[in-house]
């Protein structure tokens, strides 16, 4: 697999804002024409105002990092936000039993399809869950290869998305063949965006993309969490309608 750096220090708390936080985990290798590329991962986590925790996109599960967790509050929501990012949920629930798991639609289908055993709740849709609905808005933005919920903490300003925008910081990759590649894919911080080959399947999709888009600058996040790559502190709306440029004009 190409080298890439992690964003040590790992399975720690990293504070964005009041009550949310980012843990960064370790690099996994992602099935791509044959090859295995690399992916640093990343979760978030958001504590709404009774102390429950929002887990979005739930990384590998280590002692460090449960213990990391369970210092901010109960583990009461997991969250598989898009149709890739779900696998780390199955030991979440083993460890949390009491939480309840929420997709995006099509999670289940992906995960049975390679052999993933794993349960959910219900299904995200364009409106928020009534158990975030008063501190956590969302939206969903469906694709014929991605399908991604979207989130946005009010309080915070904080925005958070998957693989909607990706932005990768070249000197953290070691390898020349996949620093050309993260290029060519036009996911290479400073100008992070979607995958142009998962732009394509998004072609019949636009208007709901754009409409999806719009809601996002209109929400005027203070900070964009990514999954992937360097995160967004400063002009976060410019940097939307950067990102998204090719869907918006």
């Amino acid at each position: 697999m190409f080298s890439v750096e992690t964003y040590a220090p790992l399975d720690q708390a990293k504070p964005v804002a009041d009550n949310v936080w980012i843990f960064d985990g370790p690099v996994i290798g992602f099935q791509y024409a044959g090859l295995k590329l690399p992916f640093p991962t990343r979760m978030t986590v958001v504590r709404l105002s009774d102390g429950k925790l929002f887990v979005h996109s739930p990384i590998r599960l280590t002692d460090e990092l449960k213990a990391a967790v369970d210092a901010l509050g109960e583990v009461a929501y997991l969250i598989a936000p898009n149709t890739i990012h779900y696998a780390g949920v199955p030991d979440w629930q083993k460890a949390y039993p009491d939480a309840k798991a929420f997709c995006a639609p099509g999670v289940i289908k992906r995960a049975k399809s390679v052999g993933i055993s794993v349960e959910f709740d219900a299904e995200l849709a364009d409106t928020p869950e009534a158990e975030w609905a008063d501190e956590i808005e969302q939206v969903l933005v469906r694709g014929s290869y991605l399908n991604e919920a979207v989130f946005f903490h009010t309080k915070s300003k904080t925005l958070i998305l998957t693989d909607l925008i990706e932005n990768f910081e070249a000197p953290k990759i070691k390898s020349p063949i996949w620093r050309f590649m993260v290029r060519l894919f036009g996911t290479m911080d400073p100008h992070g965006s979607m995958p142009r080959d998962m732009r394509l399947t998004f072609a019949g999709y636009k208007d709901g993309l754009r409409k999806a888009v719009q809601t996002m600058i209109d929400w005027n996040p203070d900070y964009v969490v990514l999954a992937h790559g360097r995160c967004y502190d400063s002009r976060c709306v410019d940097e939307l309608r950067r990102a998204f440029s090719w869907v918006l004009r």
